[in-house]
């Protein structure tokens, strides 16, 4: 069968690697190491033209890492955001976002929210909620590939990618730790419980410094409920309950500040309509394309 074109999402995870190339290497005198991150993320373009021609047809196994490959991707990419923002100096913008919080709700809602509204209960639901983001982004493409909904999938996949991309450009220029880092923990007894454990657990075993603002978390579950509900609505009216939750929790937990949060509901609205003009630009170039030149 003929070879596969090069598709947005290609193009979008290529260029982010492109740009990751560059800041690492402007980056190499604070960490040498770094030279770990230039090359791997030089490999990305390679795999995407790799994967983009050569023929799927007739293998499920290639047709599901043709069209989710990005996102095994974001492990990877999400990663190298640490070390990139420790060779810059850890200089961040915390103090900026928390004179926007000032001058928005006149207080830091992040630090003083589970104080003005103490219940362990609404600690573990919240927590149980944030944890969920795992879930809400990873769990929809799949259950879409196992229905052969690949227009779903592709669908979902670029606007997710565009989402975190946007997110990881800003992390990688405008660094904010966010209130995990900045504030003293919550008391014991709002952080004794399962759901809490375990969040705590993960951000010690994988958390990126300076990915606070705008708040990927906010942005990329927001979109993949939206990308969920066009696919399937009984699969998006699922995840909107815990969407929502997470949004609020994001700040009550004192993960995110308030404006992350604002800030990643932007990020998410913007990144549905711009993917959602990409894509609509894809398939109408499509509608010229001999059938066995599309993407598979």
């Amino acid at each position: 069968m003929a070879v596969s074109r090069f598709r947005p999402v290609d193009w979008l995870v290529s260029g982010y690697a492109a740009i990751v190339v560059v800041t690492a290497a402007s980056r190499l005198p604070g960490n040498p190491s770094l030279v770990w991150v230039m090359l791997g993320h030089a490999l990305i373009p390679a795999l995407a033209w790799a994967l983009s021609t050569t023929p799927v047809s007739r293998s499920e196994g290639g047709r599901v890492l043709r069209e989710l490959y990005p996102l095994f991707l974001l492990i990877g990419l999400y990663s190298a955001l640490d070390p990139l923002a420790r060779a810059a100096g850890m200089a961040v913008h915390d103090a900026t976002v928390q004179r926007w919080e000032l001058a928005l709700f006149g207080m830091q809602p992040s630090r003083l929210l589970w104080q003005a509204f103490p219940s362990p209960l609404l600690s573990s639901v919240l927590h149980a909620a944030y944890l969920a983001y795992y879930g809400i982004v990873a769990v929809p493409p799949v259950v879409l590939a196992c229905q052969r909904k690949w227009q779903h999938v592709q669908w979902y996949v670029f606007n997710v990618l565009l989402t975190f991309v946007v997110c990881y450009v800003v992390f990688l220029f405008f660094p904010v730790a966010g209130p995990y880092y900045e504030f003293e923990r919550p008391a014991a007894w709002f952080l004794d419980n399962g759901p809490a454990r375990a969040v705590y657990a993960v951000l010690a075993g994988g958390s990126s410094y300076g990915a606070a603002f705008p708040s990927s978390h906010v942005a990329a579950t927001l979109v993949s409920t939206a990308a969920a509900w066009r696919a399937s609505r009984p699969m998006g009216a699922v995840l909107a309950a815990p969407a929502a939750l997470l949004t609020m929790a994001v700040v009550y937990c004192q993960m995110h500040y308030a404006v992350d949060a604002l800030a990643g509901i932007a990020v998410a609205a913007g990144c549905l309509w711009i993917g959602a003009r990409v894509m609509r630009s894809s398939a109408s170039g499509d509608a010229g394309v001999p059938a066995g030149s599309r993407s598979l």
